[in-house]
């Protein structure tokens, strides 16, 4: 498995964008039978950060937008072939990582959390902030992680 890359979308290639698409839909369109605009404008302004095994296959993928005070980070996907073997994990922790090195003056951390997932979005330290809703026919709910530049 290769290290954690971070690019903005202009430093991303024809190559990147495919498989980030590809993934993305397969798993959040196909997958979680979700039909919503899945390709949109944030992508265009948002830190990509991609993962790919040693054969160069895009294995977890998230991306972070600059929302002012706040980070969010989205779209945190693992390729089903990467799954159970702590992609995730690592996908999280790097993306706290990069939000706060990137975004310095952001002061919490945000993410829409599948509502099965608040227990391991908890075990970062995020913390709900919202009841569970419907968001394309898939429990969610809100979460948010305070920065603390120390750390």
């Amino acid at each position: 498995m290769k290290p954690m890359i971070q690019k903005r979308f202009i430093e991303l290639s024809s190559q990147d964008l495919f498989q980030i698409y590809q993934l993305r839909v397969a798993v959040f369109v196909v997958e979680q039978n979700c039909a919503y605009q899945e390709v949109d404008d944030l992508d265009l302004t948002a830190q990509h950060l991609l993962r790919t095994d040693d054969a160069g296959h895009l294995i977890a993928y998230a991306r972070l937008m600059d929302e002012g005070q706040q980070v969010r980070i989205g779209r945190v996907v693992v390729a089903p072939s990467a799954r159970k073997q702590g992609a995730g994990r690592d996908l999280v922790a790097h993306a706290i990582q990069a939000a706060k090195a990137t975004y310095p003056a952001a002061k919490q951390i945000v993410i829409q959390a599948q509502a099965y997932l608040q227990k391991f979005y908890a075990s970062f330290g995020f913390q709900p902030v919202s009841e569970v809703y419907l968001d394309t026919g898939i429990p969610h709910l809100d979460m948010v992680l305070p920065v603390d530049h120390e750390q």
